[in-house]
């Protein structure tokens, strides 16, 4: 048994909390398990468990009982009131008490009369632990009075006028059921002219002389006593013009005028109700029944209407002829005025009925039982609603509480109780009773006050015994009051087991999601409160899964021959496994053919119907798999002769016998072709269903020739026939002659009925609807008939046509129902139909999820708890929980930004829920939401939390700005996600020679307000890598890398550093007049081939990245313009073109030679070569920094050679 056990409760004062805020945290009561030797122990209150109705009207032919069962610890004692004053029952011999009950038994049978003992009963029920009391049961005996004697005259009335026959049964209780019948007990037929009114009259709109008759008898039905009760028959004679022509000539001389005529047609009056408006009331919940019967000449014809609204769909309907309007399942929505107009073709008359509904006191929220532990806090919830609105009043133990004894931990607040620091003193039954003028309700509540010391209900060493990588669930049931802590611990010395591996659930349970070998071992569930500890021991033991290790193989033999199936199967070697072989889902055929040996199937003598399907299936008392084959039999290998074919159809069909349910066919075999037929197979056709499909119908032997055929009612069958040999079927034959068989009732109901509502106040059932063929008859309809399963309301239902679906509206939120589908045509009914159970429509649930707590982990990491919704008020199938949060902005931020919120959903009735990837040093905000299947319930109130510090990200960006002979600047922007407070930024650097090797590294700490520093006493013209990343008090961050070079001068300083080192060497001087002479020597052909229209790659790089600030070549003297040193270089813009005439617009580029160099100045290598050659342009790499602010020129590169 799983045991759902609260989480533990908070205390607070009273006192010092606010109202509103001590209401919020409130927690629920404990659960007590239903367990046997558990409840033998505790002390409880009374329960009221089964009482008498409210209004107990009895039959006083027999004994008067009247119940009150209860439940309590010790066993409760019994008292009754009467009347308001005690009941002693041990002064009147006639009344009893069963023992160990307080029902009371009174025997009248005896003697004594029923009315002796009519009046007001109140049960209580008492124990040390305090006192329940039922309801105040009326019993009153059933009464079925006669009809006073009268004297009732003929009535004789001119055809056409109109009439009504009074009832006026006597008063009975409960009220007769009122209908008119003749003497020979018929009903007396009733149609838009004639009707029985609510009031049990029967009224005529206009006569008739068929309605001439002595023997109107109105008959009044008492349900309860099951009697009968008659008026005096009335006589009725209505005189048609011609008779009453007749009799007036008769009394008159011939010589006087005379003559009678027929009724004049008139327009329509009511005949109920009178006037033109008339009031009604009706309660909530009952059916409202409205009336207009009217008499005129035409009958008329009654219509309804609603004013400004419309009548309730499916919740209307008409009866009587539409002369009763009938609202069921009332509300205050439906009060108004409704319009009922009676219309005929001389004319329209309306009248107006106000109807106002009120409400007798119904339940929102019944106070339910409370055990609290001492010095705990809780509260009693009493609230109601009605029309008026019920007042709510309390009672202690039977007692108003106004003049109870005090209990200074009790405290009223109109509706609610609220108990803080409660101890056992406490302990009393609370009665809340909401009453208004149309009725009352009474419902008991206990406080119990329990300290009890931890038990736990799960017997001691249970062994489970599970399949390897399986989940494991260990029970530890139990109980205590204040509610306990459950630990598990694995061995004798090991420490408690946490959620990361094992997942522990709030009934104690212990579960491992995926148990292996080393699972096995026992393990100890520890209960712990301030009264005790209580402990249990459960094995577990896992087992190696069973498996077919050699499986059947799909086999083709021929028949006659013999076939086997292999099945070989690895287990557990403590588990016992029973092989079993099946046939197509079945058992093997009863045949001696068929034989299984320890690992084998063998089949001999293999016949055409031994194919199919073999299935070799392994179970133990833990597991089981299976494994199949298919076995395919064909004929051996034919010899030359004879030669076999199918038969040849049969013919010459022919029907005889012909009765409602079945007919004989006979037939002539066509040629066996020397292979005998072995069967005849019959099949038929309905014309009228399913004209063109063939269905089968019977198989005979092939010996037979005639067939006592079965039939179904209302069918327009035809019959074919087709012989069957060891080779195969024959073609089929011709068609017989149709026989169409009569129409009767449905034998069947739909299949598939359910109930699922689509909206919170309906019910949609639906079937699967007969087809033709199974209708049996015209006229195919279905009864639908519901009602609530908890209730004892009687069955509503409906008629519809050949339909799937009906849908029942104003149904209450996700209740449960019966429903049944029946099946009837013109004939009759199917059979009565299985009962199914479905549900009304879903609605989004109510109350939010409350005692939201947040558990930070760590920086990234939170733990979500909150307490799950009642059930009642999720008003649907509960599908989980659902935790919206979000990451808080500022003020400003949120005007600029949209707060991105992020969504989990938990399934099922989670109480918890982790929120992984935070935002380290963050305000976050979240809310709980339960969802169902109609979607989301309100959310929980915002709960905020911080997330701690992180170690921040790499710096956003890292720039090397202005580089000197001796000096770097660095440029860098803060880490986009700081993760906390930057305490410090760390620096740290180093040069890399010509060969790429790492210097040695400097560490430099940088304030966290700095965004730049400069570097100084730098070595000139050397390469630095620097590595960069920002700290916060939890650690260091990312860090971000960067390389740049420091520049070399460009005046004597660098000419002599130079010679210092190489510019006195031999081969550097002769090096650098041979690069020297090349570059002339180029210089010279590019200006030859410039005077000849020639291009070279600096000239095609000008024309394609022309740049604004260099002057085109001049063309008188082919002359270089000079080139521009000025260092504001622009990149050339994107999806600049050069123009067709080959001229350069400033606007078009602003592009220079600087996007072709690497370097500031013309560099050297070691060999002194020149290293500033042009080359394509190049992106910026983080390796290598910032190196180049000025692109050199070919004049440049000249000037540094000299």
């Amino acid at each position: 048994m799983q045991l759902k056990i609260m989480p533990k409760k908070k205390h607070f004062s009273a006192g010092r909390v606010p109202l509103i805020l001590f209401l919020c945290q409130m927690i629920r009561a404990l659960d007590v398990p239903l367990d046997s030797k558990l409840l033998g122990d505790l002390v409880q209150p009374p329960t009221i468990t089964q009482q008498s109705p409210k209004d107990y009207i009895i039959d006083p032919r027999e004994n008067i009982v009247i119940q009150c069962e209860a439940k309590g610890k010790p066993p409760p004692s019994f008292s009754w009131t009467r009347n308001g004053t005690h009941f002693d029952i041990d002064k009147d011999p006639l009344v009893t008490m069963k023992p160990g009950s307080g029902t009371l038994v009174i025997n009248i049978m005896s003697e004594g009369k029923a009315e002796t003992y009519e009046g007001v009963y109140q049960c209580t029920a008492r124990n040390e632990r305090g006192a329940a009391i039922s309801n105040n049961i009326v019993v009153r005996p059933s009464r079925s009075p006669l009809w006073t004697k009268e004297r009732l005259e003929p009535i004789t009335l001119r055809n056409g006028q109109s009439l009504v026959l009074p009832c006026r049964p006597p008063i009975g209780l409960p009220p007769a059921i009122i209908f008119w019948m003749d003497n020979s007990f018929q009903r007396l037929p009733q149609s838009e002219r004639v009707s029985q009114g609510l009031n049990g009259d029967l009224y005529f709109s206009n006569v008739l002389p068929e309605d001439t008759r002595e023997d109107y008898i109105c008959y009044a039905r008492f349900n309860h006593t099951q009697t009968i009760q008659q008026k005096q028959p009335i006589s009725l004679k209505v005189i048609s013009v011609d008779e009453l022509n007749d009799t007036i000539a008769a009394n008159l001389n011939d010589t006087e005028f005379y003559g009678a005529k027929p009724s004049k047609e008139r327009p329509p009056t009511f005949l109920t109700p009178e006037g033109n408006e008339s009031l009604k009331e009706e309660l909530r919940g009952n059916v409202l029944s409205l009336e207009c019967i009217a008499e005129g000449l035409p009958t008329p014809i009654i219509y309804w209407i609603k004013e400004d609204g419309t009548l309730p769909v499916n919740r209307t309907f008409y009866q009587n002829f539409k002369k009763t309007l009938q609202i069921t399942q009332v509300s205050e929505a439906d009060s108004g005025n409704y319009q009922c107009i009676a219309k005929n073709t001389l004319g329209a008359v309306h009248h107006t009925i106000s109807v106002t509904v009120k409400a007798a006191p119904y339940w929102i929220s019944a106070p339910q039982n409370l055990v609290l532990s001492p010095g705990e806090n809780g509260t009693l919830i009493c609230r109601a609603n009605g029309n008026p609105k019920p007042r709510i009043g309390w009672l202690t133990n039977g007692v108003p509480v106004e003049i109870a004894p005090d209990d200074p931990s009790r405290k009223i607040d109109g509706d609610t109780i609220i108990f803080s620091n409660v101890q056992e003193r406490s302990s009393a039954v609370y009665q809340c009773n909401a009453s208004n003028e149309y009725g009352y309700l009474l419902a008991n509540a206990f406080v119990n006050v329990l300290a009890e010391p931890p038990r736990i209900l799960t017997s001691a060493n249970i062994l489970y015994q599970v399949i390897a990588n399986r989940p494991a669930l260990l029970d530890c049931a139990f109980f205590g009051s204040p509610l306990p802590t459950i630990e598990w611990f694995k061995g004798t010395k090991g420490s408690a087991l946490h959620e990361d591996i094992y997942v522990l659930h709030d009934n104690g349970t212990l579960e491992i999601p995926v148990a292996q070998k080393d699972s096995t071992g026992t393990y100890t569930c520890v209960a712990r409160n301030k009264l005790g500890m209580a402990k249990n021991e459960v094995h577990l033991e896992i087992k190696d899964p069973t498996r077919i290790i050699k499986q059947p193989e799909y086999a083709v033999v021929q028949r006659g021959s013999k076939v086997s199936f292999e099945c070989k199967v690895k287990h557990d070697n403590t588990l016992i496994p029973t092989i079993m072989w099946l046939k197509d889902n079945g058992e093997l055929p009863n045949d001696e053919r068929f034989s299984v040996d320890k690992d084998h199937l063998v089949v001999t003598d293999v016949s055409d119907d031994d194919g199919g399907v073999y299935t070799c299936a392994a179970n133990t008392t833990l597991d089981s798999v299976s494994a199949s084959a298919v076995l395919r039999v064909v004929a051996p290998t034919p010899t030359p002769a004879p030669v076999y074919d199918v038969p040849n159809p049969p013919f010459d069909l022919e029907l005889t016998n012909q009765l409602d349910k079945s007919v004989q066919l006979t037939w002539t075999p066509g040629d066996d072709n020397n292979s005998p037929i072995t069967k005849f197979i019959i099949e038929y056709e309905d014309a009228m269903h399913e004209a063109g499909i063939w269905h089968h119908q019977a198989e005979v032997s092939g010996t037979q020739t005639t067939a006592q055929l079965t039939l179904s009612p209302y069918v327009n069958y035809s019959f074919r026939v087709m012989a069957e040999n060891s080779i195969g079927r024959s073609v089929p034959s011709e068609a017989s002659e149709q026989y169409l068989t009569k129409a009767a009732e449905p034998d069947q109901n739909p299949m598939t009925v359910e109930g699922l509502g689509t909206e919170p106040d309906n019910l949609v059932i639906t079937w699967k609807p007969l087809n033709g063929f199974e209708s049996n008859g015209p006229g195919l309809q279905y009864k639908v008939s519901w009602r609530q399963k908890d209730g004892d309301d009687e069955w509503t239902s409906v008629v519809v046509a050949n339909v799937s679906k009906y849908i029942v509206s104003g149904t209450p939120t996700f209740v449960p129902y019966l429903i049944k589908v029946q099946a009837l045509n013109d004939v009759g009914f199917a059979p009565e139909p299985a009962e199914v159970m479905g549900h009304s429509g879903e609605d989004l649930p109510m109350v939010a999820p409350g005692n939201v707590r947040v558990n930070v982990v760590n920086s990234t990491l939170a733990e979500v708890h909150w307490d799950p919704v009642p059930l009642k008020s999720v008003r649907g199938h509960l599908q989980g929980y659902r935790i919206y949060y979000w990451k808080a902005q500022s003020s400003s931020k949120r005007n600029r930004r949209h707060i991105e919120k992020k969504i989990l959903t938990f399934q099922g009735n989670k109480t918890h829920g982790m929120l992984p990837g935070l935002q380290p040093y963050s305000h976050y905000v979240l809310n709980v939401r339960v969802v169902n299947g109609k979607g989301e319930g309100p959310a929980s109130t915002d709960r905020g939390f911080h997330t701690p510090e992180g170690v921040p990200s790499a710096p956003s960006s890292l720039k090397i700005v202005n580089p000197t002979l001796d000096s770097l600047t660095l440029e860098w922007d803060p880490p986009s996600h700081p993760n906390g407070v930057l305490t410090e930024y760390t620096l740290r650097y180093q040069p890399i020679n010509s060969t790429h090797e790492l210097g040695p590294l400097v560490d430099l700490k940088i304030p966290a307000n700095k965004t730049r520093w400069t570097l100084n006493h730098l070595n000139f013209s050397t390469r630095y890598k620097f590595y960069f990343y920002a700290q916060t008090s939890v650690g260091s961050g990312s860090q971000i890398t960067e390389e740049a070079i420091t520049t070399v001068d460009e005046g004597k300083m660098a000419m002599a550093s130079r010679q210092v080192d190489i510019a006195t060497q031999g081969w550097f001087i002769g090096l650098m007049c041979a690069v020297a002479l090349l570059i002339l020597i180029l210089l010279i052909v590019c200006f030859i081939r410039r005077n000849k229209g020639g291009k070279y790659p600096v000239k095609e790089k000008e024309d394609a990245h022309a740049d604004p600030e260099i002057q085109p070549m001049k063309e008188d003297d082919g002359t270089f313009g000079e080139y521009s040193d000025a260092e504001d270089h622009k990149p050339l813009k994107k999806g600049s073109r050069t123009p067709s005439d080959r001229t350069v617009k400033k606007e078009d580029s602003d592009d220079s030679l600087v996007d072709y160099g690497e370097g500031v100045n013309g560099q050297f290598n070691e060999d002194g070569s020149f290293i500033g050659q042009y080359s394509g342009k190049k992106e910026k790499e983080p390796a290598e920094g910032n190196e180049s602010s000025e692109a050199p020129s070919p004049v440049n590169a000249m000037n540094s050679f000299v």
